[in-house]
């Protein structure tokens, strides 16, 4: 099909020209590769981008492979397979400035993990595991070290949904059972056989020098550089939040799931893993921060939303825009993407900003999306 991309050009232009982001880069495809590119201001065509947690779908990926290899068990209890993790407790409070933990109530799943319902906050969105931090002096995930993914839960395994260090844990059990660290096996298996060549949790010096800066918005709506990021070098390769790369390389993911797996998971995995695996629990109405440096406040309820393995699913058809059963996610530095397998199509759209849930970005994603489907509403056939 034939696609015209002078909308969305015109509209990631006008984002820059106004000044709302300093760089901004989008993609659209089917099932049959690229169908736009485009890249305005500071960002390039060859741009890295921080992935942050769009990492956490490519890590997810490499799981259910191994779920599918008969390696791994979605009902599997991570301790079955990480030791280590049977000794975590669940933070249940303070008394004084004295930690409060407790053994917690059932043994979190490899299902759990995918579905951030084992247990595990951030720091940054919550406000018991950021007191926790502060009076304990541990390490957050965003220090690069690993003994940050050591800190209690916050609730007890399958008992709500908590955006957390969940997907870090789930790529341990990736590397306990292949034997690889999670980049080797994601270049392996998932990098290299869709040729995501720049994706990376270690970029070279030159990969660096492509990698676009991360900006503030300061509290005139003005962009500063700023003074967060992700650290130099990482003790692991964060399943969470670790990997780079350009967009190009993840309209190249988005096009393996729609494609039925493209032969890096079975149609009937990729079935699976975007049907609801959330009920009977529901998703909050709002995920608030605790640090507004790094997140705004992000409105969950607007449309019905709820979680498969690895995604986050609407659960409607919004007019004019996705199909009910589309799945998509983002990263802290303003990157988001959605895939709609009953059309056929996904976007992805990426600046490096912070923070989180940044409305001038949000806009310009909504009209992003708008402008897809506007185009290919009615030409894509229903899978």
């Amino acid at each position: 099909m034939t696609f015209d991309g002078s909308a969305i050009k015109a509209l990631l232009d006008k984002a820059v020209s106004k000044g709302g982001v300093h760089g901004i880069a989008a993609v659209v495809v089917d099932r049959n590769g690229p169908l736009f590119h485009h890249a305005a201001g500071e960002a390039g065509p060859h741009t890295l981008f921080r992935n942050a947690s769009m990492t956490k779908a490519v890590a997810t990926t490499a799981a259910l492979q191994l779920v599918e290899k008969g390696l791994l068990s979605l009902e599997a209890s991570v301790e079955s397979i990480l030791p280590e993790f049977g000794q975590l407790q669940v933070l249940d409070g303070f008394d004084g400035d004295q930690p409060r933990l407790r053994p917690p109530a059932s043994k979190a799943t490899v299902r759990q993990l995918m579905t951030h319902t084992a247990g595990f906050g951030y720091f940054f969105l919550n406000e018991k595991l950021k007191r926790y931090h502060e009076v304990t002096g541990e390490p957050h995930p965003l220090t690069g070290l690993k003994r940050s993914l050591s800190v209690p839960l916050v609730n007890d395994p399958g008992t709500a949904w908590e955006y957390g260090t969940n997907v870090d844990w789930l790529g341990l059990v990736v590397e306990k059972l292949s034997g690889q660290s999670l980049g080797s096996y994601l270049k392996q298996h998932v990098y290299g056989p869709l040729g995501m060549n720049d994706s990376t949790f270690t970029p070279s010096a030159e990969q660096r020098s492509r990698l676009l800066r991360v900006m503030q918005r300061q509290a005139d709506g003005t962009l500063a550089p700023s003074g967060i990021d992700l650290p130099p070098a990482s003790e692991w390769d964060a399943a969470g939040h670790g990997s780079y790369g350009t967009v190009q390389d993840y309209g190249r993911f988005l096009q393996a799931w729609l494609d039925d797996g493209a032969g890096i998971l079975d149609p009937a995995t990729v079935q699976l893993a975007l049907q609801d695996h959330l009920a009977p629990i529901v998703l909050p109405g709002a995920v608030k921060p605790t640090v507004p440096e790094l997140s705004n406040e992000v409105p969950t309820g607007l449309v019905p939303q709820s979680w498969g393995l690895g995604f986050c699913l609407t659960l409607a058809d919004l007019p004019g825009m996705r199909s009910s059963g589309t799945a998509d996610w983002a990263g802290i530095f303003n990157s988001y993407y959605w895939m709609d397998r009953a059309k056929g199509i996904g976007g992805v759209l990426m600046t490096q900003i912070l923070p989180f849930f940044d409305m001038p970005v949000v806009e310009t994603l909504i009209g992003f999306e708008a402008a897809v489907y506007q185009q290919v509403g009615a030409a894509v056939p229903a899978a």
